[in-house]
């Protein structure tokens, strides 16, 4: 028999309260975002070895205080304040602390929401180098069915760069909404099941202009490049992912991504990871795409990726407020001050800082998918950390 007393002390909810309604909600997120595959479909991307060494104290670090907008903080308070569930922090290749919640054991895995991104991005560095990617081949060279909607006439750089001219809005809380819509497609709302991934991408209206020109944030443009990356390659996106970043990456712990109902993956959003192993993503990004002296992807396209893009195509997006002095490009963020970061909705963070050689991973289920004030708190916490350690 179960115990559920154990789970509604730890929670403040029994397990059969969480449901596919509203396992993004607060307080269900605080176990949903670790525990995604019993709620919707996951395929296994890498089981992990399970030789994981024990967690860094974090004492040291939690009474040190930090300034944020709106004052100075202990570092303890932010965490609990903004809904962190774990933090996990490196310098020069060590870790050299790891904090988890009440609600979270350290070794769990938690969903990375759009870091996901930025890990398949990596996938298509790694097929770009095999000469199987080429980024500046049409998308309907890979998905021909994609003609007539907005990628018809985009190319493979465009979807890497979130400079599509593509008519979707990231309405998260509008359940009237095309992009609740696409969750259902996706298998993350009730009603789903009628439509997949691919057919509704390939449904997607265009906006007047060229392609490359702005940045917008539009998450289907990671599932499409999912899709564009099985048809280069061959494989399935979980296959893909073990094989080209966590084998490779000698991650310890297990990975998934979420399905929908023909096993598409959610590329731009799907994956959960352990801390830890999304810390070693972050550090090989740092060491130029190297692992342990094994080349995981070209410095070539680590460059690219940390140091190129349009300033002018992120300076007309609404995202140039975060940063002002920055650009994105293959999925990856560029803070404007040598930093660069993958992020995912509900307080998802993984920080590269090249100068410091600091790697900081912040897992979090805050209560709205964005929130800008906690933005403005995560990125001031996450410069000075980087000094700090």
């Amino acid at each position: 028999m179960v115990d559920t007393t154990a789970f509604e002390e730890r929670y403040g909810f029994r397990r059969d309260e969480v449901r596919l309604v509203n396992w993004r909600l607060t307080p269900y997120s605080q176990w949903s975002f670790q525990n995604v595959g019993e709620l919707v479909p996951s395929a296994q991307v890498w089981d992990g070895s399970g030789n994981e060494t024990g967690p860094q104290d974090p004492a040291w670090l939690l009474g040190e205080t930090v300034s944020l907008p709106g004052g100075v903080e202990r570092i303890s308070d932010f965490l609990a304040r903004s809904h962190a569930d774990a933090l996990t922090v490196m310098k020069a290749g060590k870790f050299v602390a790891d904090w988890c919640a009440p609600t979270m054991d350290f070794g769990n895995r938690h969903i990375a929401f759009s870091i996901s991104k930025s890990i398949t991005a990596v996938a298509a560095g790694a097929l770009q180098d095999d000469g199987l990617l080429d980024p500046q081949a049409p998308v309907t060279r890979y998905v021909p069915e994609a003609a007539g909607s907005a990628y018809g006439d985009a190319i493979v750089q465009n979807v890497l760069d979130m400079a599509v001219a593509i008519d979707i809005e990231e309405a998260y809380l509008d359940p009237q909404s095309p992009f609740a819509r696409y969750r259902r497609a996706m298998l993350w709302n009730p009603g789903g099941g009628d439509e997949g991934l691919r057919e509704f991408l390939c449904s997607l209206p265009r906006l007047p202009g060229a392609h490359g020109e702005i940045f917008r944030y539009r998450s289907p443009n990671t599932d499409l490049l999912g899709i564009i990356l099985e048809r280069a390659s061959g494989q399935r996106m979980p296959d893909l992912l073990r094989e080209k970043v966590f084998a490779p990456l000698g991650a310890r712990g297990a990975v998934t991504i979420t399905v929908d109902r023909e096993g598409t993956s959610r590329a731009s959003a799907g994956i959960s990871l352990t801390p830890r192993d999304l810390a070693r993503f972050g550090e090989m990004m740092r060491q130029g795409g190297i692992v342990d002296g094994r080349r995981l992807v070209s410095k070539a396209w680590v460059a690219d990726t940390i140091g190129g893009g349009s300033k002018e195509a992120w300076d007309k997006s609404d995202f140039v407020t975060l940063f002002p002095r920055g650009r994105y490009r293959n999925k990856w963020y560029q803070t404007g001050d040598g930093a660069y970061c993958g992020i995912g909705i509900h307080g998802q963070w993984l920080y590269v800082d090249p100068a410091t050689e600091t790697i900081i991973v912040r897992m979090s289920s805050q209560p709205e998918p964005v929130t800008d004030s906690f933005d403005c708190d995560n990125i001031a916490f996450l410069a000075q950390l980087s000094h700090m350690v």
